[in-house]
């Protein structure tokens, strides 16, 4: 307030004694005034601040335990992954343990299977040994097992030395007639008859005709597929097969 426009203003119809007076009353009022709104704005404010404070605090708070819980929750993510990542290293190894397992049976399986094929062609053999005669009746008459040594006198003198050893390995060798002619049939028995086994039986009657014997190459089996028949009967080669004479070479 302008204490001294008004102070002016009133000098002129109250006297300089009463303006002075009502003016300095007046002037302590607005003083006074004028102190008493700033202390309650200022009170106003610090209450306003303290509750902004006291929001902010409580926000910190809360905030700071919102982030307790996500790291407590990321701490739980991370080790529900480290014992995922153990589980999965787990059956890893347990996978390739089954591999290594799985190969070794399949290695003991071939072997097994090899054995086996081995023992039910060595069985086959012994028993088309024991009877052949029979076997052969119809195809070879008055036949005669020999014994593949017995030749050995004949042979030596008309062949080299390797298809005299050759000679020796066949798996079995008879004597009779075929056709009427007294004749040498040279045989291979396999379970599976196969283009090996023919070729076998062919080069080792070749050795007893190089020495001027009637010979004849054969295939017992007991079962043979039709591409190695036909190649037998190209070779001109008899196959004895589950029983009987079948694909007669010529």
């Amino acid at each position: 307030m302008n204490t001294y426009r008004v102070f002016e203003e009133l000098k002129a119809s109250l006297g300089e004694p009463a303006a002075k007076a009502l003016v300095e009353t007046l002037g302590g009022m607005f003083e006074e005034l004028e102190n008493t709104v700033t202390k309650e704005d200022f009170r106003l404010l610090g209450e306003s601040i303290d509750a902004s404070v006291s929001r902010l605090d409580g926000a910190m708070i809360r905030l700071a335990e919102a982030q307790t819980r996500t790291e407590e929750r990321l701490n739980e993510l991370v080790q529900a992954q480290t014992r995922t990542e153990e589980r999965l290293n787990e059956l890893a190894q347990a996978q390739t343990r089954t591999e290594t397992e799985v190969k070794s049976l399949a290695v003991a399986l071939e072997r097994l299977t090899i054995r086996t094929d081995a023992v039910v062609g060595r069985t086959f053999e012994i028993q088309f040994r024991d009877r052949l005669t029979a076997y052969l009746g119809r195809f070879l008459r008055r036949g005669k097992l020999l014994a593949n040594d017995e030749l050995l006198d004949l042979i030596e003198p008309n062949v080299k030395e390797r298809e005299v050893d050759d000679f020796l390995g066949a798996d079995a060798v008879a004597s009779g007639l075929v056709d009427g002619v007294k004749s040498y049939v040279v045989v291979e028995v396999s379970s599976a008859g196969d283009i090996d086994d023919i070729l076998r039986a062919q080069r080792r009657a070749d050795v007893l005709r190089k020495a001027g014997l009637a010979a004849i190459p054969l295939v017992a089996c007991e079962a043979i597929s039709p591409e190695s028949l036909a190649f037998a009967k190209l070779r001109e080669v008899r196959v004895w097969c589950n029983g009987s004479m079948v694909g007669a070479a010529a």
